[in-house]
C-alpha cells in the first residue's frame, strides 16, 4: 500500500481522490460498515406547478395513507426515477 498523503485542505483532498485509486492507499478487505444515523441528505427547495386537480388527487391519495402529500410526492417520484433507471 502506498503511504496516503498529509492534505492541507479538503479541496487538496478532492483534488487527490479525483486523480487517484483509493485501491492503492486504502485496503477495502480490511473495511467496515459505518452507520451514520444523524446524516441527512441535501434537500433543495423546488417550485412546482401542479394541474389544481393534480394536486387534489394527489392530497386525497396523502389523507388516505395518513402522510403529507409532498412526502408521498416523494415517494411517487422515488419509485419512478428507480424504475427509469434499472429498466
Amino acid at each position: 500500500m502506498k503511504k496516503l498523503p498529509i492534505f492541507k485542505n479538503e479541496e487538496e483532498e478532492r483534488e487527490f481522490w479525483a486523480d487517484h485509486d483509493s485501491t492503492e492507499y486504502v485496503d477495502w478487505a480490511k473495511a467496515s460498515t459505518v452507520v451514520m444515523p444523524k446524516l441527512k441528505p441535501s434537500l433543495k427547495t423546488i417550485s412546482l406547478r401542479l394541474p389544481e386537480t393534480m394536486l387534489a388527487e394527489l392530497k386525497l391519495l396523502a389523507n388516505k395513507r395518513d402522510v403529507p402529500y409532498q412526502s408521498l410526492l416523494k415517494i411517487f417520484l422515488a419509485e419512478r426515477i428507480s424504475k427509469e433507471l434499472h429498466s
